[in-house]
């Protein structure tokens, strides 16, 4: 019985790609192009088919290669040349170093760990520090370094907050960059019963539990927590969430709604599209004043009354609020005034203070820096910016020191009444806002749900 096999042995895979071409040419040849019968052992090899050809010999039989025979064409195995294939294993073999920052942590500590030399070290430090301030490098920050396929470092990432990241790359010469991610705002809205404290009814209903200290800054004087709020209360809640293209949020939410019903009276506050944390209380659908805190979207760090000192470590009266945010952030005055002094004063650093009146003066402490043309004897505004936080005197990180004093006698900011004036808007477009805000509210709350 004759035999017509073709079988591409070591030699023609030599020839073309390697043993994984061989492979595939076998597996995609048409099942009708070959006939396979057990095999029988051959006196002499057969003669070629078609003329000469390449004799191969196997374990159990001989097989000849028409020398005219071309393999197809495999343009995806074309494109794995040997190099490519080589670097690929090597790229599979080195993977990227990456570290999360922990407490300790130093920039140059974690490079020497992704097995860097000293002087490369310092000349992507130098890079880095070009676009971030490298003080500012917390726990929970990440470093990753890529490598090259003959194992030196070719990029070293820094991720810092809100999805940034600070990409140092080095070629020929090392140079650094800051990527800010394409983020997008989204509304979020939340309607819930109260039972208990405002922060556990907020944590139950889903919406940031952190909103609990801006109402209690805003209606902390009118509204008392424990004695009014006795359970079934309504409280709405709109509010706005920044995300990257991924749905990852990123930064703190921030409220433009609040609703508080009591049954008998309903307090409602609406914060302004500027960036400046304004915002107008209503009672009964009716303006009640505006506020404006001196720092939007700031943690509550400390609050006011008697203390462990974070430095000196004995008890003592805190006279004032304490904000943490970023170094740099905006500090807005939080109610009309004249500004009275501008200056150093021993552990708070580098202070405003602004005169509301004759008895009420509020004092901003541990400021970076102070605008330009800002004097003592400027009037200023609610909400009008008039420094930046930073950590300046006895401080331990980036804040605000907040404070204010009746007669020269320090009160708590959130437990008296909070300066506040309805004289730089109109009432009309105030009514105006307040029933196009109603209005999102439910819409936004129906697409929630």
């Amino acid at each position: 019985m004759k035999l017509r096999h073709i079988v591409l042995g070591t030699t023609m895979a030599a020839a073309a790609v390697g043993t994984m071409a061989s492979r595939a040419l076998i597996m995609e040849a048409p099942p009708e192009n070959i006939v396979s019968e057990a095999p029988v052992a051959l006196d002499s090899p057969p003669e070629p088919l078609g003329g000469p050809g390449v004799f191969i010999s196997g374990d159990t039989m001989p097989s000849i290669l028409p020398a005219a025979f071309q393999p197809p064409d495999f343009p995806a195995f074309e494109r794995a040349e040997p190099d490519n294939l080589l670097a690929l294993v090597q790229a599979l073999a080195m993977p990227p170093w990456e570290k999360t920052v922990e407490a300790g942590d130093t920039l140059d500590v974690l490079l020497s760990r992704a097995d860097m030399d000293a002087q490369t070290r310092t000349e992507v430090a130098l890079a880095l520090a070009v676009e971030y301030d490298l003080r500012r490098l917390r726990p929970g920050h990440q470093l990753s370094v890529g490598y090259r396929t003959d194992g030196t470092p070719s990029v070293v990432t820094l991720s810092v907050d809100e999805g940034v990241q600070i990409e140092v790359t080095m070629d020929d010469t090392i140079v650094g960059r800051t990527v800010t991610p394409s983020a997008s705002t989204i509304e979020r809205a939340g309607q819930l019963e109260v039972n208990g404290s405002i922060y556990a009814s907020l944590d139950r209903g889903g919406v940031p539990a952190r909103f609990a200290v801006d109402l209690a800054q805003i209606l902390g004087d009118t509204v008392d927590f424990r004695r009014d709020l006795q359970g079934g209360e309504s409280l709405n809640i709109l509010w706005g969430q920044t995300v990257l293209p991924d749905g990852s949020e990123i930064g703190q939410p921030l409220m433009s709604y609040a609703a508080l019903d009591l049954g008998d009276d309903q307090f409602e506050i609406v914060w302004t599209d500027e960036d400046n944390g304004r915002a107008t209380v209503y009672l009964n659908g009716e303006v009640l004043r505006t506020v404006a805190p001196p720092v939007e979207g700031a943690r509550l760090s400390s609050v006011f009354g008697q203390r462990k000192h974070p430095i000196y470590g004995n008890m003592r009266m805190h006279t004032g609020v304490d904000y943490a945010a970023a170094a740099g952030t905006p500090i807005a005055a939080t109610a009309p005034g004249r500004v009275s002094f501008i200056g150093w004063r021993s552990g708070y650093g580098r202070v405003v203070e602004i005169q509301h009146g004759s008895d009420t003066m509020t004092r901003y402490a541990h400021l970076s820096a102070v605008p330009e043309g800002q004097a003592v004897g400027n009037r200023v505004l609610a909400g009008e910016t008039i420094g930046q936080v930073g950590e300046t005197g006895t401080a331990t990180a980036p804040n605000l020191h907040y404070e204010v004093r009746v007669d020269g006698r320090p009160i708590d900011p959130l437990g008296e009444e909070l300066l506040a004036s309805a004289e730089n808007f109109d009432k009309t477009d105030a009514a105006e806002i307040l029933e196009v805000t109603r209005t999102r509210f439910v819409t936004v709350l129906r697409e929630d749900t």
